[in-house]
């Protein structure tokens, strides 16, 4: 069974990431509150819970997801080339992967390695644009 397991976002640029149970996702501000949720490809990021782990098993750490930065954690998923353009649906939000969210030097500060571990196979999650508005949850669903 695939489903949300965490969400989180940022107020302000290299800002602490703020986890919460609940959230309105839009098109036009994407995750409510996040400060990079205006319109354009990269509105949300997703990220794959077996991909951030296999990335902690190579760097021999159990960090918390949100190192990360992404929006979104999802539990029995897993990314590749061969999702872009495709959508993800959690509860009633829809939204449209459009590319791979490139690992930077934010991931080799936040701890030594995490950037290279995050480099194969898009473990590093996607880049999403928002298609409907709609609140999501902690535990929501994908059909």
């Amino acid at each position: 069974m695939t489903k949300l397991v965490g969400i989180a976002y940022k107020t302000e640029k290299r800002g602490a990431m703020i986890t919460t149970e609940h959230a309105a996702v839009t098109q036009k501000y994407g995750v409510e509150n996040d400060i990079f949720g205006r319109p354009g490809k990269r509105q949300v990021t997703v990220m794959s819970a077996q991909q951030w782990q296999l990335a902690c098993n190579e760097v021999d750490k159990n960090l918390p997801w949100f190192t990360r930065r992404a929006n979104l954690l999802v539990d029995g998923l897993s990314f590749s080339a061969q999702d872009q353009g495709k959508q993800i649906v959690i509860g009633e939000l829809v939204l449209q992967i459009t590319g791979e969210t490139d690992p930077c030097k934010k991931m080799e500060i936040a701890y030594p390695g995490l950037e290279k571990a995050l480099l194969p196979d898009w473990r590093g999650g996607v880049t999403c644009r928002v298609l409907n508005d709609a609140n999501i949850a902690i535990d929501d669903l994908f059909p």
